[in-house]
């Protein structure tokens, strides 16, 4: 049984975050502004339903899928571009796969403790981060 993400997080550290932004060719100026934000996250999950919002107040991304089943997702707000998206858990990890013009693109979720952990992927480009749930 995979585990229960749900909750509120909020931004504690990341690494590598302007090499992925660069991976997705994000202009200089939204990557210098997108180094500064520490977004929040909030999850909600209800079965193979899933909502992950990153909520900043330069810009906000909602993602709302079910588990395992492919959909096209529209990331204007992140960079432009659509993709063929498929969100699985791998044991206790989210997974998500995002196939489009930039290779090897996707992210992963992961529940240690109190700390939700997310790993970042674009090319060759890996970008970590972790948030500490506080509701």
């Amino acid at each position: 049984m995979p585990p229960n993400l749900t909750g509120y997080y909020r931004f504690v550290s990341q690494q590598n975050l302007e090499d992925y932004l660069k991976a997705l060719d994000i202009h200089v100026a939204v990557r210098k502004v997108a180094l500064l934000l520490k977004p929040d996250k909030e999850i909600s999950q209800q079965g193979d339903r899933m909502t992950v919002k990153t909520l900043s107040p330069f810009r906000s991304y909602v993602m709302e899928f079910k588990v395992g089943v492919e959909f096209e997702e529209d990331l204007k707000a992140v960079d432009g571009r659509k993709c063929q998206t498929t969100v699985t858990w791998e044991g206790e990890q989210l997974v998500c796969v995002q196939k489009g013009e930039v290779p090897n693109r996707g992210w992963r979720h992961w529940l240690n403790g109190e700390k939700l952990h997310l790993e970042l992927t674009a090319g060759d480009a890996v970008c970590q981060q972790v948030f500490r749930k506080i509701r």
